[in-house]
């Protein structure tokens, strides 16, 4: 390493090596075990009982909907996060989730002060594309987002330029990791789909500055 270089948050990884999906106009990498499938299921056992789950509602056009999913926002002490119009409050964090926070920031030397948890009760559950771009979340924010439960296929797409979207399973017990520009200039989604499905867990981990 040259003398004065400074280690970007992937050069501190130690492990397995991440599989690189976005490298232009951001950085996005797959680490498809980071948790082994008898640690996942049980963190996915766990985090299904555990946490306060709930129906979000949104309004969208004019009308309250429903989100396609549930969810429930955790983390420290007065970390409120607002999107598509809804504030949430920071609910303390559960043994589970401390635990998984633990991991990932012992591994990736980053502090995360909140998550979003989201349970993808089936293929009908989703989330249409979006940036994770909320002033709260800063410049350049790092989000780590961890799967549990079903395979989900996640998609990337760049806001401005035709360049192909990129498509990637998500398997239990992965991590994805969002950083640098990925927010300013890409969209993501999980999308529906048909095929029969089992539940799935996501939790991003993320710091929201107040």
């Amino acid at each position: 390493m040259a003398e004065g270089h400074q280690p970007s948050l992937f050069e501190t990884l130690g492990g397995d090596e991440p599989e690189l999906l976005v490298s232009q106009d951001g950085d996005v990498r797959l680490y498809r075990q980071w948790f082994d499938s008898v640690q996942a299921d049980d963190y996915f056992r766990r985090l299904h009982a555990e946490l306060a789950w709930q129906q979000t509602i949104i309004r969208m056009h004019g009308r309250k909907v429903p989100v396609p999913r549930l969810d429930v926002w955790y983390g420290d002490p007065g970390h409120r996060y607002r999107y598509s119009g809804v504030d949430f409050d920071a609910l303390p964090w559960t043994p589970t989730l401390a635990e998984i926070k633990h991991s990932l920031e012992a591994r990736l030397g980053h502090r995360f002060n909140s998550v979003l948890a989201n349970l993808y009760r089936d293929g009908r559950d989703s989330v249409a594309w979006h940036s994770d771009d909320e002033p709260e979340l800063g410049a350049n924010p790092v989000i780590a987002s961890v799967s549990l439960g079903a395979t989900r296929r996640f998609s990337l797409r760049h806001k401005a330029r035709a360049w192909p979207t990129v498509r990637q399973d998500l398997p239990n017990g992965s991590v994805l990791l969002m950083a640098g520009a990925t927010q300013h200039h890409w969209q993501h989604q999980l999308a529906k789909t048909a095929r029969t499905v089992g539940p799935r867990i996501n939790l991003t981990f993320r710091s929201v500055f107040q």
